[in-house]
């Protein structure tokens, strides 16, 4: 049985294809830990579902992530996991991942720039004379 989910964070988008298996991770055709060059924040963030729920050596995860940087692309997974492990076990799990906070979207996206401003907010120095 193959579930697939989807998970997003800032600019980036995840899809999970999860499998019964060794507990193989493999992200755009690369091994976890080679794609996010071997930074133990990011590896955390992607394996914190399973270690949460005890099945790190169950499943496999066959990832592709694209847009943004890693940390977005390591939260957008995390919750993408999140969901498809919710979608495939019991409403005990659902619980521990929602506890847990995997389970929550967070939306929050850089704000655009407006005309007349340097960034989104930073204008020039006001001058009265």
């Amino acid at each position: 049985m193959i579930i697939k989910t989807v998970g997003r964070r800032k600019c980036s988008v995840a899809v999970v294809k999860l499998i019964r298996g060794e507990g193989n991770i493999s992200v755009n055709e690369k091994d976890l830990v080679e794609y996010f060059q071997n930074n133990p924040k990011f590896i955390r963030a992607v394996q914190a579902p399973l270690f949460v729920l005890g099945l790190e050596k169950s499943y496999d995860l066959f990832i592709t992530s694209f847009g943004g940087g890693l940390n977005g692309q390591s939260e957008a997974i995390r919750l993408s996991i999140s969901r498809s492990l919710y979608n495939l076990l019991d409403e005990n799990n659902r619980k521990i991942l929602k506890s847990s906070g995997y389970l929550t979207r967070n939306s929050s996206v850089k704000e655009r720039r407006k005309y007349g401003l340097k960034k989104a907010r930073k204008a020039s120095q006001f001058s009265k004379r």
